[in-house]
């Protein structure tokens, strides 16, 4: 069931992706594996802070792996704000594909691009998790959120994890929605969702 922000009157979600990393210039898929952010990261990081600046976030949230931390933090210290792990912010756990390109994947696994590209929300990574695990996972996020009694609240995570958040939050077609780093979410209570980013 899609955690609305029409739930908690006055609560307005922000949703932003990690900065770009090594392996997102690699093409390389990272799920729970990690690499470091670029200086675009870096700068994207900072950007989305300024864009931030004047929209009264009162809290921040992150997933534990470091590409999504470190950029959490570069936004949380522009905003004077500490920033809380939330296990759930996780990526979707790529599995036995994380850390490969799509080619390495086609020579392991013949055929089963394909076969998730039929079904993604199902479609379970070998010894990996679904989307639908994420929706799981990231319903749990929100439920966390809100019992913190915040208004504005930022959540820091990765664009897979970040298509359930907005599932989540009511948007219907979360899951082809795409989440460049340098765009930040703003899901109303209303049901208005807004890409914001600073290239406007």
């Amino acid at each position: 069931m899609a955690r609305h922000p029409g739930d908690c009157p006055g609560l307005t979600i922000y949703l932003a992706r990690h900065g770009q990393t090594e392996w997102n210039v690699a093409g390389r898929r990272q799920g729970r594996l990690d690499s470091p952010l670029t200086d675009l990261g870096l700068q994207q990081a900072g950007q989305n802070a300024v864009l931030l600046s004047d929209e009264g976030i009162d809290a921040a949230f992150a997933s534990p792996l470091e590409r999504a931390e470190r950029t959490a933090s570069i936004i949380g210290s522009t905003l004077g704000l500490g920033v809380t792990v939330l296990d759930e912010l996780a990526e979707i756990d790529h599995g036995l594909w994380s850390g490969l390109t799509s080619l390495e994947i086609d020579a392991g696994w013949p055929g089963q691009r394909g076969v998730r590209e039929r079904d993604k929300y199902e479609f379970r990574f070998p010894s990996g998790e679904s989307y639908a695990d994420g929706d799981v996972r990231a319903g749990r996020a929100l439920a966390e959120v809100a019992r913190r009694g915040v208004r504005r609240p930022l959540l820091v995570s990765h664009e897979m994890i970040g298509r359930m958040l907005l599932r989540q939050l009511g948007v219907p077609d979360a899951l082809g929605t795409r989440q460049p780093s340098d765009v930040v979410y703003r899901v109303q209570a209303d049901g208005t969702v807004e890409r914001l980013t600073s290239a406007n």
